[in-house]
């Protein structure tokens, strides 16, 4: 049972418990009505610390669609953290007010803290470069419903790899499937952080790491393309060196197999270009709108709720 629950870490939940998961999105995506009323006189907080378009907006649509509603904040200046406030009282008052709470912060743990603290569902929408668990289920949800499977894959991630939130919850995830592999693709400087190489060494996942993406792209089922974000450095220097380091473009996209798919968590800068949008194995866009069936489903089963 999901009921009560947060989610801080993809890995809070047990396979069998993401599969329910994707099984209502699954019902969801076949039809929506259906579930129109489901969160009547439920209320979503969404605490946003840090800039977004896509999470916050997936989210408020998600609950929006299930018949409840949303309060919230987009800039923490306009609240009373400007004033001070520590997000133990934050996540107390908002208690009082809302049934669940979807949280961006850009301070690594700050969504657990705030679990601690809380006694109604938090959701982890994105701390610093550590985690990002509803992208993944984005993702999952999205590979699932293309690929028919989340085993059996051999899946490349490529760009920035060590502040990359969405990456570390995606290896994470898909390593608790049967049988897939992952080639990481970066530069030195952004290589996957070492708790996760440990984590795959620990369940014997398959692994390798390399600098160029030519060489291994006709080998893969899943190409997780990442930017190099601009906001986790702080030398802008160091950033500018490195931001192009991997640009997906149509002349790489001859070179892998027809069952290969790019995801991407967007937002893209110039790491995917625009001629590779009309690609039919160019599922990012797809991926976005498979982001608001998946918190719709995850926001039901936190609050305990059923068709």
């Amino acid at each position: 049972m999901l009921n009560g629950r947060h989610l801080i870490d993809i890995k809070d939940f047990s396979k069998q418990e993401l599969n329910e998961i994707f099984d209502l999105a699954d019902q969801i995506v076949k039809n929506p009505e259906d579930f129109s009323h489901c969160c009547d006189g439920k209320i979503l907080a969404t605490l946003f610390y840090e800039p977004s378009t896509r999470t916050r907006l997936s989210f408020e649509t998600a609950m929006l669609r299930l018949g409840g509603k949303v309060i919230g904040f987009s800039e923490p200046n306009s609240t009373s953290v400007s004033k001070g406030e520590n997000i133990a009282d934050t996540i107390r008052i908002i208690g009082c007010y809302a049934d669940v709470v979807a949280m961006r912060h850009p301070k690594e743990g700050a969504p657990k803290v705030a679990s601690i603290y809380s006694k109604i569902p938090v959701i982890n929408a994105g701390d610093g470069g550590h985690q990002h668990p509803t992208q993944t289920l984005t993702d999952l949800l999205t590979i699932r419903s293309i690929k028919g499977s989340l085993s059996n894959l051999k899946i490349g991630c490529c760009g920035d790899l060590k502040f990359g939130r969405t990456v570390h919850s995606f290896i994470k995830a898909m390593s608790m499937y049967e049988n897939n592999s992952f080639t990481l693709i970066s530069p030195r400087e952004l290589k996957v952080p070492e708790y996760i190489k440990r984590e795959l060494d620990k369940n014997n996942v398959v692994y390798k790491e390399t600098k160029k993406l030519e060489e291994v792209i006709g080998e893969l089922d899943i190409l997780y393309m990442t930017r190099v974000q601009k906001e986790r450095f702080f030398n802008e220097e160091e950033y500018i060196r490195l931001k192009d380091s991997y640009i997906l473009d149509k002349l790489k996209m001859q070179e892998a197999p027809e069952r290969m798919i790019v995801l991407h968590p967007l937002p893209r800068v110039n790491e995917i270009a625009c001629e590779v949008d009309d690609d039919p194995r160019a599922c990012y866009f797809k991926q976005a709108q498979y982001g608001v069936y998946a918190r719709e489903a995850l926001i039901m089963k936190l609050l305990g709720l059923e068709l």
